[in-house]
């Protein structure tokens, strides 16, 4: 088998694939044998019609399947002949395959990039230290008491906080527009459920007004054809309504779960729940500032065929998920990362070897188990399907990694508060 490559950009590479003609020969043989034994043919017995007249009528597609067999079975060795390794699927054309003639066909791919660091030797990481402080204890009462609101119909001018029932119609070049309708709409002003315009047009309206309210939707809208857009608005206002909060007792704490009632039982918990949420966060942020690192020490050029993929699957996603198509390049930016990301720790793991503990798997998934109320039954479902459980093999080889970059880097702890740690980005951009 000859083989030739040719280099196409940085990442292509076109190989020219030669199959001697008496391997061509032979496996066509080997066919036209076996078919002569079932063939048949009238005024023949089976197994003996003559194989010039086998080859006469079946020749044709006998020669198309032994060229569909050799590509199959001399490609990859062919490609590993010259040491590569193809990112996506190749492509293949070949010449028409004859009788007597070398078979010869051509196959297209990208390669993986080469990646050159596997260190952060020199690299500085702040790592975020947070001590939960009687504020943040307070302000997560204050909030679970808002949630636990009951609410107390008023009569006065609505203001921020505040709970309306509306009727609405939204009109754009004067046409009603698909969601842009409702009656007893349940709305809290200053929850940013419905666009700035509208809450905002909404503040003072009393029981009973018929506000006309010009709102235009920003222009990252979810929905295209309103993006951008100022629509007309006229809603009805059916109720006001304001929040009573429940009162920080002994019945508050035991709807909350604690057994005694006790207040000081149930701040001693929001405080643990608060520092194991900071705890979490905090290697949230160290994991993305590290594999940022990463990502910057190796500036790798991503497959073409990788990132169309990647940009489809985030753009399905995000249209499965109820947010729209966004621009064609965002999605292009957000794909040309994670790409490059995932190839970058692919090499890492090949390089150092690593595989992944089955007894550290085993664990994080009993950890993430532990907020389920059945943990039993998703651990079992994990195991169930490799599939499943390859996602937290991926989880635990990527942590494996993380560890193994900050060994190299220069660690500094930087004292922040809980607030502060919550407004750091935990996703590599």
């Amino acid at each position: 088998m000859q083989v030739s490559v040719e280099t196409i950009g940085t990442l292509g590479r076109r190989l020219k694939v030669a199959v001697p003609a008496d391997q061509v020969e032979k496996e066509f043989n080997v066919r036209l044998q076996r078919l002569s034994k079932q063939v048949k043919l009238p005024g023949f017995r089976p197994g003996k019609v003559p194989l010039k007249m086998v080859e006469a009528q079946y020749g044709g597609r006998l020669m198309d399947e032994v060229a569909g067999e050799l590509i199959q079975t001399t490609l990859y060795e062919a490609i590993g002949s010259q040491g590569l390794r193809p990112a996506g699927d190749p492509r293949i054309q070949r010449k028409p395959a004859v009788r007597g003639e070398q078979l010869e066909y051509t196959v297209e791919f990208e390669i993986f990039p080469e990646v050159k660091r596997f260190d952060l030797a020199g690299s500085r990481i702040e790592r975020p230290v947070v001590t939960v402080s009687e504020e943040d204890v307070n302000r997560t009462l204050e909030t679970i008491r808002k949630q636990r609101a009951t609410w107390k119909p008023v009569e006065r001018e609505a203001r921020q906080g505040d709970r309306l029932s509306i009727d609405f119609i939204g009109r754009l070049n004067g046409k009603e527009f698909d969601g842009g309708k409702a009656n007893g709409f349940q709305l809290t002003l200053g929850s940013g459920t419905l666009i700035e315009d509208m809450e905002q047009g909404l503040l003072g309206a009393k029981t009973g007004d018929m506000r006309q309210i010009p709102a235009r939707f920003p222009a990252d809208y979810r929905h295209s054809v309103l993006a951008g857009q100022t629509a007309d608005f006229e809603v009805k206002i059916n109720e006001i309504a304001e929040p009573v909060l429940p009162e920080l007792n002994e019945g508050f704490a035991r709807d909350l779960g604690v057994a005694d009632g006790s207040l000081d039982k149930l701040r001693s918990d929001i405080r643990n729940n608060l520092e194991r949420e900071a705890a979490g966060r905090a290697r949230a942020v160290v994991r993305a500032r590290t594999l940022k690192l990463l990502l910057d020490a190796n500036p790798i050029e991503v497959p073409q065929s990788l990132l169309d993929a990647e940009a489809q699957r985030l753009k399905n996603s995000d249209v499965a998920g109820g947010l729209g198509a966004k621009d064609e390049a965002a999605y292009s930016v957000r794909a040309r990362s994670r790409v490059a990301l995932g190839l970058i720790l692919g090499e890492f793991i090949r390089n150092r070897g690593l595989t992944p503990d089955p007894a550290r798997v085993r664990a994080k998934i009993e950890e993430m188990a532990a907020d389920y109320e059945s943990p039993q039954e998703f651990i079992q479902w994990h195991y169930e399907k490799p599939e499943r459980l390859s996602e937290i093999e991926g989880l635990v080889m990527e942590e494996k990694v993380v560890e193994d970059l900050l060994v190299s880097a220069d660690i500094s702890d930087k004292p922040v508060s809980f607030q502060e740690l919550l407004k750091i980005e935990t996703v590599v951009q």
